[in-house]
């Protein structure tokens, strides 16, 4: 159980500081900011109790890998889903819903979902649960800073969401269109997949 909480903890300030800093139109550069630098503070506050994935991207990608039991995958996502859904009631209580981004173009969209998930997969996998990066103290900010700069990159194609809880709540508040969350869905998800399978074919002897 406390490996869910601590699942729960993580992505619910994941997503809260997503919703107080992009919701009010914070000014370009801290959105991506904040948000990266709470992501690797709460990946060094809860990754030695559950491995701090808070992105069911990740835990998919981790459990390809072979480093995430089976019988933790659904509870891991439904408690990050959840902490997602109820941070984003949150943030809406505090500042308001926001504004729906328009997306311009579809294939630009999967695209940049695509490739920055299999990027922050690929970069958890191979800091966080590597053996030849065991014991590190690095992999909280290669990660956050992973998301930073998808946020960066991204974030106008997209909404840089990389993260299929964080794109639930994106729709709760009013960030993204209802109609567009397949996007983030189908190419968050098959961005973890891919990363967790890259990751096996590049290193079959780290088991």
């Amino acid at each position: 159980m406390n490996k869910y909480i601590t699942e729960f903890i993580g992505t619910f300030f994941l997503v809260l500081t997503i919703g107080c800093t992009v919701i009010p139109g914070a000014a370009g550069v801290i959105p991506p900011l904040a948000i990266g630098a709470v992501l690797m503070v709460m990946i060094f506050a809860g990754g030695h109790v559950s491995g701090a994935h808070y992105n069911p991207a990740v835990t998919l990608g981790v459990w390809v890998r072979g480093k995430c039991d089976t019988r933790d995958v659904a509870p891991f996502m439904v408690a990050q889903f959840t902490a997602g859904l109820l941070a984003a009631q949150t943030a809406m209580f505090m500042v308001g819903a926001g504004k729906a981004m328009e997306i311009k173009s579809l294939h630009a969209a999967l695209l940049a979902e695509f490739l920055f998930t299999f990027a922050l997969v690929y970069v958890v996998i191979n800091t966080a649960t590597a053996k030849g990066n065991a014991g590190n103290s690095f992999y909280g900010l290669a990660i956050g800073m992973t998301v930073m700069a998808g946020a960066f990159a991204v974030g106008g194609i997209s909404g840089g969401a990389f993260n299929p809880a964080v794109a639930l709540a994106l729709v709760t508040m009013k960030l993204i269109h209802i109609g567009d969350v397949w996007i983030h869905l189908a190419a968050d998800f098959a961005g973890g997949l891919v990363a967790g399978l890259v990751f096996k074919a590049i290193n079959p002897q780290d088991k």
